[in-house]
């Protein structure tokens, strides 16, 4: 599911339903940061990292731990770049070399509509808007949680190059589909804030892609060197 959305150069490992829910070893470094967590965090933090200890082999890079950093993102061996996600009966890790791609985030989300009260803490007036033209044309997609999704995708991929935090409203965010489908496509984040400078130019925004499946919502940001 998630590796449909990035390029080649990214290696995603995914696993689903009982493999994504089961208690992988840990190193006692990550072992520490669960000590005190209950047992479904515990199985979902060991199911995303053995993805990502994956990832790792297939990159030729000897696995190792992956603990929290700073405000929870995740510390990657040098020379890579990654991120993770999980969520109810699926867990992913994707992972690139730190030469190939200046910053990736991707989320994934069970494929339902946001709990009620959720959606006006997320979305801005004009992406309310876009996101109920969409329903209307396709109502078989539960494009509040895509957008949730999305934005989630566009933190990751922005907390590695800025160290600070980006509220939900801090970008917009467009959606479309790809041409003859509902359920594949692309958007943009328009950020509201000044962006992160790369290759020596300031981003005003990122780039990524989406898939729903019938079970799960899948989205993922990439951020080139320039």
């Amino acid at each position: 599911m998630i590796d449909e959305l990035l390029p080649d150069s990214v290696v995603a490992v995914e696993a689903y339903g009982e493999e994504a829910r089961r208690l992988a070893p840990l190193y006692p470094e990550e072992l520490a940061c669960v000590a005190r967590a209950v047992d479904k965090r515990r199985r979902e933090f060991a199911a995303v990292r053995a993805c990502a200890r994956r990832a790792m082999e297939k990159l030729g890079v000897q696995p190792q731990a992956v603990v929290p950093g700073e405000r929870g993102a995740p510390r990657w061996p040098e020379g890579l770049i990654g991120s993770m996600t999980h969520c109810d009966g699926y867990c992913a890790a994707a992972l690139v070399r730190a030469g190939d791609l200046a910053s990736l985030g991707v989320d994934a989300e069970p494929h339902g509509p946001l709990p009620d009260g959720v959606l006006p803490s997320v979305a801005l007036p004009d992406e309310a808007r876009r996101l109920a033209n969409l329903t209307a044309l396709h109502p078989e997609v539960h494009w509040d949680r895509l957008l949730f999704s999305a934005k989630e995708s566009v933190y990751k991929a922005w907390f590695p190059l800025t160290g600070k935090w980006l509220d939900f409203k801090e970008a917009d965010i467009e959606v479309h589909t790809d041409p003859g489908t509902s359920r594949l496509g692309g958007f943009r984040a328009a950020l509201l804030v000044p962006g992160p400078v790369v290759g020596g130019r300031r981003l005003s925004g990122f780039e990524g892609r989406w898939t729903v499946t019938g079970s799960h919502v899948a989205t993922a940001v990439t951020v080139p060197h320039a």
